[in-house]
């Protein structure tokens, strides 16, 4: 099993460790924060890039789903979610080994993580911004995103 949903902005993959037992999955993530400077730049204070702590804090929000399903989330970085993020750019990272993950977590986890984190980031921001009613396709977030850095690069 392995699902991703990828774009320039963000990318979220979910797949089995065979190298384990106990239905072990692993999650990782990562958002392209060059990408969002328009929307995100002269936004936050010195400390916290809002689409690094969206990306932090939907960590969190991946580890509270797994503890709802009674799997067990433990916070990875490194070799678990190596050779996932593209080379350009600037990519930030999360990651999670999930045991004892139910068959529909995976799915789940990906319907739910890239329209939260695009909340996240906007409300950081303080942007007023419709957000689609259900997950676009990757390519068609992207359009969206892309929209939304036009019209706040513009704003700046």
């Amino acid at each position: 099993m392995n699902l991703e949903y990828k774009n320039e902005f963000l990318y979220f993959t979910v797949r089995s460790d065979e190298g384990r037992e106990n239905n072990t999955i692993i999650y990782c993530s990562g958002v392209n924060y060059l990408r969002f400077l328009p929307i995100t730049k002269g936004r936050h204070g010195l400390c916290s890039n809002p689409s690094i702590r969206g990306l932090q804090q939907l960590r969190h929000d991946i580890s509270a789903l797994a503890l709802s399903h009674s799997a067990t989330p433990i916070a990875v970085k490194g070799r678990e979610c190596a050779g996932i993020s593209p080379l350009k750019d600037a990519w930030y990272v999360e990651g999670l080994v999930i045991e004892n993950a139910p068959l529909s977590l995976p799915e789940e986890i990906i319907n739910y993580a890239p329209l939260s984190l695009i909340k996240k980031i906007t409300n950081a921001c303080l942007l007023d911004v419709a957000m689609p009613d259900k997950l676009p396709k990757p390519l068609e977030l992207q359009a969206y995103l892309d929209e939304l850095c036009s019209k706040y690069r513009k704003a700046m």
